[in-house]
């Protein structure tokens, strides 16, 4: 039982050898990189560190989704793309684990709260969570941002591999009804660094829960974007800082693996 995954982490599980199961789960030695950071540097322990990435979906972000129906412009979306891959691949380099969490709602939608529902159809003209739609220049319908659609999918563009680690979430925040703490918990994860779609929504919302939760939490400012307007994301930004957490870009992300 001693699994530590694919990710490179530290000994979780039990040690279990003829009579004796050993359950002290040794820390072993730490990863420690500094960062440039807003409202102060910070370093962190790699091997207790976890990517987070929220609602980098085919409904939010591709052509022919959700947004994209509703005359969203996708393109600022679009500009964060290399600025995601930069943080990922270089996480992904050094061993840390990251996590794609987005919308997958069950088809009969039976844990949807009508609170959880309605403002979804209201800014989409009635179609909402699980409501089918036709998507502009696709030749097949999906159901809005339900498990196992294309529309839920990570976009192609962010190369999301099976080996991640994909959690499915039915509420703005990614803790909600969802496992991710859990599988944090069991990676003996402590620092989230989180990036996504929308900035000031659903990766606030998910930060903030994390912070409550009791995790050091850590937005990618240039790996974040929203639809709202610029002023949403920036104070976004303000109140991650000021309250719940630190900001750093994309760039210093890189650079202070380099540190480690």
């Amino acid at each position: 039982m001693n699994d530590d995954g694919k990710t490179g982490l530290r000994r979780t599980g039990y040690e279990v050898t003829g009579n004796l199961v050993d359950m002290t789960r040794p820390a072993g030695p730490q990863r420690t990189a500094t960062f440039r950071a807003q409202p102060q540097d910070i370093a962190i322990d790699l091997d207790r560190t976890a990517i987070v990435v929220v609602d980098m979906q085919n409904d939010f972000c591709g052509h022919g989704g959700w947004f994209d129906t509703l005359g969203v412009d996708v393109a600022p979306i679009h500009a964060i793309y290399p600025n995601i891959r930069r943080v990922t691949d270089s996480a992904r380099a050094k061993g840390i684990p990251i996590v794609w969490v987005g919308f997958g709602t069950r088809p009969d939608r039976a844990n949807l709260a009508p609170i959880t529902r309605y403002p979804f159809a209201r800014v989409g003209g009635g179609a909402g969570l699980g409501d089918l739609i036709h998507g502009k220049g696709r030749s097949e319908p999906h159901h809005i941002l339900q498990q196992g659609s294309w529309g839920a999918e990570v976009v192609a563009e962010l190369d999301a591999r099976p080996d991640d680690i994909h959690v499915d979430k039915h509420r703005i925040s990614g803790f909600w009804d969802s496992p991710l703490d859990s599988i944090l918990r069991n990676l003996d994860v402590k620092t989230l660094v989180m990036m996504g779609v929308n900035s000031d929504e659903c990766v606030f919302a998910t930060l903030i829960d994390g912070s409550f939760h009791g995790y050091d939490t850590v937005m990618i400012e240039d790996g974040s974007a929203t639809s709202s307007p610029p002023s949403c994301h920036e104070a976004a930004l303000y109140q991650v800082r000021f309250c719940f957490g630190f900001t750093m870009t994309s760039t210093d992300w890189a650079e202070g693996l380099e540190s480690a």
